[in-house]
């Protein structure tokens, strides 16, 4: 019988693997990096976006954070709409990873302002309490090469301007990652289709509770002090202290976010924790 012929064997199971190796790999591989599946909206990286890419492959951002959300449930509650294989056409190669030591940033681009990356670039933990980055506060110090992201855009088939490369001069890695970050899951119109707004009339169920005043106070400093300051003092965020707003508008300013703003919704924390958030910030206002 062939399986006792061990190189009959070696030969049949070879084949079996480079099968299931073409079958599994090479086909999505070359599917997602064509034009049969893009998406219009879905255009290519700037100068300064590609450079922000290299810097982000360069420090090995993507041994810790993934950029791609699966199809399930608790990931597009937490990250945003699943992702699609023409978010990709233009990533050579595409960075989805495997291992998720960080948050998944597929839709990460247009959540924050740039002042907020800046900050969490340079002191991670200042943003995200708790949080095991490290500091890349250095990149602040390296100067984007024009003359090589001009030979980078040609190599892939970017298109670029005299006037574009020019105004690379002077810029940092530090400005070209925040760059690449804002880029991330904004050429798809996901967050507005996933938009909630609150409508009717609301109740703070918590209102004037001490317990839900010291636990709003937790939440907060997780969640907000990081741009608006602990004890609503204020940072690169507007202080919160004299806000005298009513629990129902507080309450619906941060559910739905202030996108003009740069203030992104919260109403992934849910209702409990943000009327417990209105709740302490409402007890710390003066009268």
């Amino acid at each position: 019988m062939w399986e006792r012929n061990p190189l009959i064997f070696l030969l049949l199971a070879t084949a079996v693997i480079m099968v299931g190796t073409v079958v599994t790999m090479v086909v999505p591989f070359a599917y997602v990096n064509t034009e049969r599946d893009a998406i219009d909206s879905v255009v290519p990286y700037t100068a300064l976006e590609l450079a922000g890419r290299d810097v982000y492959v360069k420090e090995g951002c993507n041994n810790c954070h993934t950029q791609t959300v699966r199809p399930l449930v608790a990931e597009v509650v937490r990250y945003g709409d699943y992702s699609k294989s023409g978010e990709f056409v233009h990533d050579r190669p595409h960075l989805w990873g495997s291992r998720r030591t960080g948050p998944d940033l597929a839709r990460v681009g247009g959540k924050y302002p740039d002042q907020w990356h800046y900050q969490h670039m340079r002191d991670p933990a200042s943003m995200a309490a708790g949080s095991n980055m490290p500091p890349y506060d250095f990149l602040d110090n390296r100067l984007v090469d024009p003359q090589l992201t001009r030979r980078k855009m040609a190599v892939l088939g970017f298109p670029y301007s005299e006037e574009e490369i020019a105004a690379l001069e002077g810029k940092t890695d530090m400005d070209a990652i925040v760059a690449y970050m804002q880029k991330l899951g904004s050429d798809i119109p996901w967050r507005e289709q996933a938009k909630t707004t609150v409508t009717g009339e609301l109740a703070n169920p918590f209102a004037g509770q001490a317990g839900a005043i010291a636990e709003g106070r937790e939440f907060y400093n997780s969640s907000c002090a990081a741009c608006h300051g602990r004890g609503l003092t204020g940072g690169f965020a507007p202080g919160l202290a004299g806000l005298n707003y009513s629990d129902q508008k507080l309450y619906t300013l941060i559910h739905d976010g202030i996108p003009a703003g740069g203030m992104p919704g919260f109403a992934a924390l849910g209702q409990e924790r943000l009327w417990k958030i209105v709740t302490y910030i409402n007890s710390e206002q003066v009268p």
